[in-house]
């Protein structure tokens, strides 16, 4: 069904048709069946749409306040929140241990794809939380965990990541906010944060930030780096809440998008009275907000497929109801009435591309939150390493691929809409302003294609891109099978092994004296890895669903008659599903995958104009 939010049956398609989850059910997941699946995601749907959707244009049209120093969430959140949190979706992928339901990565990504379609900017405040307290989880001592963890896995305080300085954005080394060691152990704690997202606001009493730091005689860079827990007021030894622990709000910022969710400047000890407490070790403040953050990336990719796919169902809704103009094949018919406007062929052609990206952007997710939960069950470290190694080698891919894609996707959407698109009385032009900040923070699209050139692709001497490579080619060689993904399947393969050629070219320059081409070119490499991927997934989806209209059309007698398969289409809902899987796939072959050897052989050429470009041309 479509909710105008989330196409629920591709959900159900690729947790069980094309993924098959119900491996992974064993271990941690034993407990775990199709049947709870189902209840969970039907449970996430009517909170998406009967609880957080309702917020979703007031927190826009509100949005957050500043005054006398303290900040307030729209008035529409409160309510939405406190039902989230009561429901048990503030940490249903936590251990029961600690408040949580076990969930699946794969199943929680799925019900948070509603939620996140409903209203992201809402869903930032406990999904920063569930991150700060997940740190606190790994690397904290019993003590902090029972003053501080439980709180905030429940949903009662807060949490955020302080890692933002004015001086010190992407260059985290460069930050000045220090740490001095006092006489009981703990630290006193000086420094500007800005940009962080819910770093103060009134739908919790208590907010507990990581802050990064470093301690005063430690070296400079990233290695003397620790990282400490820094409550907004200090937590008595019973649990309760004490003083006020000098953490200032400067201000909030005003903002293209994401108007609920409040983006503060945090001042932590104006008057020297700001207190925190070491998480794990000195000088791993680095490592360990990796951790947060590697999960975070997954977690904007989620954020921007929301806003893409709610973009996405309702510009589907709005060209089948908008009439304008008269058919094509009718244009020199003066008695041809108006149509609507999804039988104009430039329109659906605008819907298959947004419908291509979007589907492949979803089970992309869904495949790397599957490979989570593989490595979670793995029996042995082979299997374990290999399941852990994709979705590390995926993650770039789907935070910077899947935001990039979806700023595009909404923006196609406001062309369907035409004028009125571009007006605040329909949805897409909100959608549009609220993705663009998922290709900005928890690293830029940039950033992560430099993590994936220069980190990822080495990892293990490439043993995760060959993993990848086996699982593209086993797609491929299924997918010959079928007479009309032939030609698809062809420029699938050709993309395939010019992207391993470009990749391979890349290991031997990132070796030698000519590495500032694959930095130059990380951008344009990433696109190309994510074109791939998504090219490749959704040929699988393309693969399944000629199996599935198989015997669909041999139970229906329909077998090699275009006539009775074409009428089906109209009767039976499987059948258009599944050919429309298939025409995603085949559009996203021709369109974009038949690009994809043209591209790297462009950059094996080794250009260097934008090294070499002197600043002064820019400007005259």
């Amino acid at each position: 069904m479509s909710n105008l939010l989330v196409n629920t049956r591709d959900q159900q398609f690729v947790l069980y048709e094309q993924l098959g989850i119900e491996d992974s059910f064993k271990g941690k997941y034993a407990d775990y069946a199709k049947e709870l699946v189902d209840m969970m995601l039907t449970e996430a749907e009517k909170m998406a749409v009967d609880v957080i959707l309702p917020t979703y244009v007031d927190g826009d049209r509100e949005g957050c306040t500043f005054k006398d120093g303290k900040v307030s969430v729209p008035k529409s959140f409160h309510a939405a929140y406190k039902k989230f949190v009561e429901a048990g979706w503030q940490c249903a992928a936590k251990d029961p241990a600690v408040g949580g339901q076990g969930m699946p990565v794969s199943v929680s990504t799925a019900c948070f794809e509603l939620f996140q379609a409903a209203n992201y900017p809402l869903l930032m405040y406990p999904l920063l939380t569930i991150g700060a307290a997940s740190l606190i989880e790994n690397y904290g001592t019993e003590e902090q965990k029972n003053k501080y963890m439980y709180k905030m896995f429940a949903g009662e305080w807060g949490g955020t990541m302080c890692l933002t300085e004015s001086g010190a954005g992407t260059d985290v080394g460069a930050l000045k906010t220090t740490a001095k060691r006092l006489p009981d152990g703990r630290f006193s704690i000086t420094g500007t944060k800005i940009f962080i997202s819910g770093g103060d606001h009134d739908l919790c009493p208590n907010i507990v930030h990581p802050v990064l730091a470093r301690i005063e005689g430690d070296v400079p860079g990233t290695k003397g780096i620790s990282i400490f827990i820094v409550p907004k007021y200090r937590v008595n030894d019973d649990g309760s809440m004490g003083e006020f622990n000098d953490v200032r709000t400067g201000n909030i910022e005003h903002k293209m998008g994401i108007k609920g969710s409040a983006t503060c400047t945090l001042n932590f000890g104006d008057d020297g009275k700001c207190i925190g407490e070491l998480l794990g070790k000195e000088r791993s403040g680095m490592a360990i907000m990796f951790e947060m953050m590697n999960d975070a990336r997954l977690e904007v990719g989620i954020q921007a497929l929301g806003v893409a796919t709610a973009a996405f169902e309702h510009a589907v809704a709005y060209a089948k109801e908008r009439i304008q103009g008269v058919a094509i094949w009718d244009m020199k018919n003066p008695d041809a009435k108006p149509v609507p406007i999804i039988q104009h062929p430039d329109i659906k052609r605008t819907l298959l591309w947004m419908k291509a990206h979007v589907e492949g952007i979803r089970v992309l997710l869904y495949y790397t939150a599957y490979c989570v939960d593989m490595a979670d069950v793995s029996e042995t470290k082979i299997d374990k390493t290999k399941w852990q190694g994709l979705a590390e080698l995926l993650i770039p891919i789907c935070k910077a691929y899947s935001s990039d894609k979806a700023m595009l996707v909404c923006s196609k959407a406001i062309d369907v809409y035409g004028g009125y698109g571009y007006c605040s009385e329909y949805p897409v032009e909100q959608y549009m302003r609220d993705c663009k900040i998922t290709t900005i923070y928890e690293g830029t699209n940039a950033v992560q294609a430099l993590d994936l050139v220069g980190r990822k692709l080495a990892q293990r001497r490439g043993e995760f891109m060959m993993s990848l490579y086996s699982e593209v080619y086993s797609v491929i060689t299924r997918s010959k099978g079928f007479e009309d993904l032939t030609v698809p399947c062809n420029y699938l393969e050709e993309a395939l092994k010019a992207f391993s050629d470009l990749t391979t070219h890349f290991y031997r320059l990132g070796r030698g004296a000519s590495f500032l081409i694959p930095v130059l070119n990380a951008s344009p490499y990433l696109e190309l890895f994510g074109d791939v991927a998504v090219g490749s997934l959704l040929m699988q989806a393309a693969t399944i669903a000629n199996e599935k209209l198989n015997t669909i059309y041999t139970d229906k007698d329909a077998k090699g008659s275009k006539p009775k398969q074409r009428a089906l289409i109209h009767e039976n809902k499987d059948v258009a599903f599944y050919n429309g899987k298939i025409a995603a796939a085949r559009f996203f072959a021709l369109n974009i995958l038949s690009t994809v050897k043209a591209r790297c052989e462009a950059i094996k050429v080794g250009d260097r104009t934008p090294i070499e470009m002197a600043e002064e041309l820019f400007t005259i």
